[in-house]
């Protein structure tokens, strides 16, 4: 069953549009090192999540048109999450499902630093015949978490919004998400996605560059080394961040992605776009959730 924007409503000239996750997030922050068969403090919140929807998040608080294509349950918990994203002002073209909403179990420690433990529920689910063409109409950059791309239906259906975009001349970007996850789906399969898909834009940790096992200047057009609080680093160029103190780095990514592509959208040059990545990013860490508050 579809629910969404009408086609009308849609009609919005240059769109960033994501297509993949919204999960509840359920963030854990300890006071200290948890204790085998034992208890420990602890701050605990209930939040949107999800790689797509957290970027889309990060896009519109920085005043970009911004559209999520997802799948997601038709539950109490998936209504909520759409409302809440939709409050954001993010335009959400759900496809709505049978299996339950996923959800994200954040456990962030002192420093700051996380460990997710993650059930995607329905959004895996999302297949081709289940786009609706004029989601993709606009639409100047889609971003494509590689997780929409490492499981199908859902990487199916990833690959012809891709194609609905290339089609009308958009521009691709596309985060590397999780080192686990690529040497999952296989290195050498990423490689050759990416050879195929022809992203202008990359983004990858050190370690998920590193577990492609390719020179990252034959990834992507502009590819970006996302550094955690060392900034980034793009063409050889190292842009370092502001020092703050990390709260939880959680979404601090998908704002790093947000900012840089809403920067290069505007015409920034790739060091100009990662200037201004590194300080939302660094904004984002501040605070708990991986949203924008």
């Amino acid at each position: 069953m579809l629910r969404g924007a009408s086609s009308a409503a849609i009609l919005v000239a240059e769109v960033i549009l994501s297509i993949g996750d919204l999960l509840l997030d359920i963030t854990i922050v300890t006071d200290g090192p948890l204790r085998p068969d034992d208890d420990r403090s602890a701050r605990i919140g209930v939040g949107g999540g999800g790689q797509a929807a957290n970027f889309c998040a990060w896009a519109a608080a920085l005043g970009e048109p911004v559209r999520l294509v997802t799948r997601i349950g038709d539950d109490d918990r998936g209504r909520r999450l759409v409302s809440d994203l939709e409050a954001k002002g993010v335009e959400v073209c759900a496809v709505w499902a049978d299996e339950p909403t996923g959800a994200i179990a954040v456990l962030v420690g002192t420093d700051g630093a996380n460990a997710m433990a993650t059930e995607r529920g329905a959004s895996v689910g999302l297949r081709p015949d289940d786009l609706v063409e004029g989601w993709f109409e606009g639409v100047q950059l889609i971003h494509v978490p590689a997780y929409s791309l490492f499981v199908d239906p859902l990487g199916k259906a990833t690959r012809a919004a891709i194609s609905f975009i290339r089609d009308g001349a958009g521009m691709l970007s596309i985060d590397l998400s999780s080192v686990a996850g690529l040497q999952k789906y296989g290195p050498t399969r990423m490689a050759y996605d990416l050879a195929r898909l022809k992203p202008e834009l990359l983004f990858g940790t050190e370690a998920e560059v590193a577990a492609i096992g390719i020179p990252v200047e034959h990834l992507a057009q502009v590819p970006v080394i996302k550094l955690g609080s060392a900034g980034c680093s793009v063409f050889g160029h190292r842009i370092p961040a502001p020092r703050v103190q990390h709260v939880d780095v959680t979404g601090a990514g998908d704002a790093f992605a947000a900012a840089f592509c809403t920067a290069w959208l505007h015409g920034a040059t790739p060091v100009e776009a990662a200037e201004r990545a590194v300080i939302v990013a660094s904004e984002a860490v501040t605070h708990s959730g991986g949203r924008p508050t």
